[in-house]
């Protein structure tokens, strides 16, 4: 049987959920944080590095990641932010598309996928 391993998010999702050496992170917003793109987009980034973290892992250990924009006209300012983050010797695959976001005052929310060597 499949060792999963799961941190303790709220009431309706784990924070983090580890299974065959693949750590899944939730969905992770900049809630009751800045207003702007650039400032949503570097809290969430710093919030998945704490993720990654907990999980023992870094960014480089990073596979997938998963970007929605309540406007895609903010993907420059947000790319600005992610390019200076993300490690560029070991890119992961990436995903950005526009969508309706669950609160009005969020404009981005990022999903994640790393490597582990745990199961």
């Amino acid at each position: 049987m499949t060792s999963i391993s799961r941190t303790p998010g709220n009431a309706r999702m784990s924070s983090i959920v580890i299974s065959k050496g693949v750590i899944y992170t939730k969905g992770i917003t900049a809630r009751g944080g800045p207003s702007d793109i650039a400032g949503q987009t570097q809290a969430c980034l710093d919030q998945l590095d704490g993720l990654l973290a907990e999980a023992g892992v870094s960014k480089k250990d990073l596979l997938k990641v998963m970007i929605w924009l309540k406007d895609i006209g903010d993907i420059e300012a947000m790319n600005a932010v992610y390019d200076g983050w993300v490690d560029q010797a070991h890119l992961p695959v990436r995903a950005c598309v526009e969508a309706a976001l669950a609160d009005p005052t969020l404009l981005i929310e990022i999903q994640a996928e790393a490597a582990s060597d745990k199961s």
